[in-house]
């Protein structure tokens, strides 16, 4: 496949975005290969439309362009028209389909950020509906079921904390816990600079200031040559500025438990690697009033298999390919439907100083769950996680057999509040 120079994929100064209104002289004068000197190897193709891997290999073997154009335009972009000011949005970035090597979804290292690959259309620029809840109230929204709770919530501590640049262009912060329940290392993942771990912070006796900075308990952001934890006055203004503003509304907040098969080896059992990607997307995404990413926490616990651990995991697998579904198939194993617990997830929260927050859930259980024995946090909203594939009409997402079955006794045996066919 040839390779593209560098120098002609600038959108604004050679070639027009091809979402941009032309009229069909402009589109053929775009369409015409610049002549080159001839140290420019191989002759570049034109990008004044989108350009994918298949289109270059095909293009290269001598297919007439219009023709293989058009397919591929109603191919790739069904609702190129409906989604044209989705585009618009994006800046001169162009989202074509992947060749199909990719598989089985875009799970990692494809989030977060608003730029996952994915059929555009506006649900993809907006939130979830927030459904409010009371837990205090009978008829609240958050199930009928009232989940066992700690009595009290466990200590925690948050060991380090580092900027994680991503693919896409958005920064996190990887906050790692111990805790008093378990030697597990369990996960905070923060989106934004505003949001800070009271325990992080802390002063820790015999510390030096390289000691905090290697810990990632400082102010503002590192570079060569950084010696203090705490900025000096011009560096704390310059740091202010910088950071994301404080959102009006409470933070968005996704309790996620590890699942090695979803999130790491494309397994289609399950939704769980989907649902790590949009909360992180959802999170990466700006907001209208500030331009600023939404901001949010993920809180990532290490309770694989709904708590009975991975092979465990793989032996209710078996049972499910013997007929039995992932309820059945923990039960014949002796454990639970759900074995997970969420009072660390509450005393993270705690710690990372969220009071009241929206939660990406659409589990019941989880609402009341997460607010810990005393309502320690109180959850304003939940926010449906609606399947992509549910969303779209069949289009991206997840689609299998057994992701079908696994929705549905979620649905029938677990009461999460979902409905076959229903949009964000």
């Amino acid at each position: 496949m040839p390779d593209l120079h560098p120098s002609q994929w600038h959108p604004a100064r050679d070639y027009p975005s091809s979402q941009q209104p032309h009229s069909p002289s402009e589109e053929e004068e775009d369409d015409e290969v610049k002549k080159l000197p001839p140290f420019y190897s191989p002759r570049p193709i034109p990008i004044s439309r989108d350009v994918s891997e298949l289109d270059i290999n095909l293009s290269s073997i001598g297919e007439p362009r219009s023709s293989f154009h058009q397919r591929n335009h109603n191919h790739n972009h069904p609702n190129r028209n409906h989604d044209h000011d989705s585009h618009s949005e994006t800046g001169s970035e162009h989202h074509s389909e992947l060749p199909g090597l990719v598989s089985p979804q875009f799970t990692p290292p494809s989030t977060p950020g608003i730029q996952t690959p994915s059929v555009l259309n506006d649900s993809l620029h907006r939130l979830p509906r927030g459904v409010p809840v009371d837990s205090s109230l009978q008829n609240g929204g958050c199930g009928s079921k009232k989940p066992k709770l700690l009595e009290k919530l466990p200590e925690v501590n948050c060991v380090v904390r580092a900027r994680i640049p991503t693919t896409t262009g958005t920064e996190m912060f990887l906050h790692l816990y111990q805790n008093s329940e378990d030697n597990k290392e369990h996960l905070a993942i923060v989106f934004g600079n505003q949001i800070r771990s009271q325990s992080l912070d802390r002063v820790r006796e015999g510390e030096t200031e390289m000691d905090r900075l290697i810990r990632g308990a400082y102010n503002g952001r590192l570079y060569p040559g950084r010696t203090a934890s705490k900025q000096s006055e011009a560096g704390e203004a310059e740091s202010s500025r910088q950071q994301t503003p404080r959102q009006a509304q409470a933070p968005m907040v996704r309790i996620h438990s590890e699942c090695y098969t979803g999130e790491t080896v494309w397994s289609a059992r399950c939704d769980c690697g989907e649902q790590l990607d949009e909360a992180a997307r959802l999170m990466s995404l700006p907001n209208p009033s500030t331009g600023q990413p939404n901001g949010g926490i993920i809180i990532y616990l290490r309770q694989e298999g709904r708590g009975i651990g991975l092979g465990e995991k793989l032996k209710a697998y078996n049972l499910q390919d013997l007929g039995n579904d992932t309820v059945e198939a923990n039960l014949l194993l002796r454990h639970p439907a759900d074995a997970r617990s969420y009072g660390l997830a509450t005393a993270m929260l705690v710690d990372l100083g969220v009071s009241d927050l929206r939660l990406l859930t659409n589990n019941p259980d989880k609402v009341r769950a997460v607010e810990g024995p005393n309502r320690d946090i109180v959850v304003r909203e939940r926010l449906a996680m609606v399947p992509i594939a549910w969303r779209k009409g069949g289009i991206g997402g997840i689609q299998s057999e057994e992701v079908g079955g696994y929705l549905k006794t979620k649905i029938e045996k677990m009461g999460h509040m979902l409905q076959m066919g229903s949009d964000s």
